[in-house]
């Protein structure tokens, strides 16, 4: 895709959503990271509605460790790979109180040293804790750039170098957030709302839905 058009892209979602963000609840960059790691392999809908009563009993990291693994569990039950996910969350909740100072880091490394966040989690908290020009490349985002010509690798990791060179620097903070929504709602992936889509027009998809 041409730089003429991709910022053309980007200007339109930013016309249509000027501040987009996470659709998962959080009120600290603590419960932020939780509902991340618990967010992996399960929609936002599902983590909001646990956390809705965790977060209010355990917004800390020394509550969430106080809580322990069998009542953690409980609350988290409804979510994939709960079990994998509990363990993880209190292993990161002991590091973050004993090297951190119960404080989230804002730096990848550290990030990246806890259990349970990859890159992708990293991204998204470096992105939307920290202001960071990072694009976390979900299954949307996997979809959506290579669909509409914003990347062309079947590597995540690529698809982010490729986006992080091709989505111009004015729109970069908020691109993240713009092309998950999109595919969550318009984008989708087995018959893409292309009838309803702001960037049809600019998208190099060869086989897009008629309207009916």
């Amino acid at each position: 895709m041409n730089t003429k058009n991709c910022y053309e892209i980007f200007k339109r979602f930013q016309k249509k959503n000027p501040h987009p963000t996470t659709e998962l609840k959080y009120n600290s960059h603590f419960e932020l990271l939780i509902a991340v790691i618990l967010s992996a392999q399960a929609t936002d809908v599902s983590v909001n509605k646990a956390t809705e009563k965790l977060f209010k009993i355990a917004p800390t990291p020394k509550k969430m460790l106080a809580l322990g693994e069998k009542k953690l569990k409980e609350h988290i039950k409804t979510i994939g790979l709960y079990n994998t996910k509990a363990k993880n969350i209190l292993k990161t909740c002991e590091i973050l109180t004993k090297q951190f100072d119960s404080k989230i880091p804002d730096d990848r490394k550290d990030l990246e040293s806890l259990p349970g966040v990859g890159r992708k989690t990293a991204n998204v908290i470096l992105n939307t804790a920290f202001n960071q020009h990072t694009i976390a490349v979900d299954t949307h985002i996997f979809r959506v750039a290579n669909r509409i010509g914003l990347a062309n690798s079947k590597n995540r990791e690529a698809v982010e170098q490729q986006l992080l060179k091709k989505v111009p620097d004015l729109y970069l903070k908020n691109a993240h957030h713009w092309l998950v929504l999109h595919g969550r709602y318009v984008c989708v992936a087995r018959k893409p709302k292309c009838p309803e889509c702001i960037i049809a027009d600019l998208c190099e998809y060869p086989n897009k839905t008629e309207a009916l």
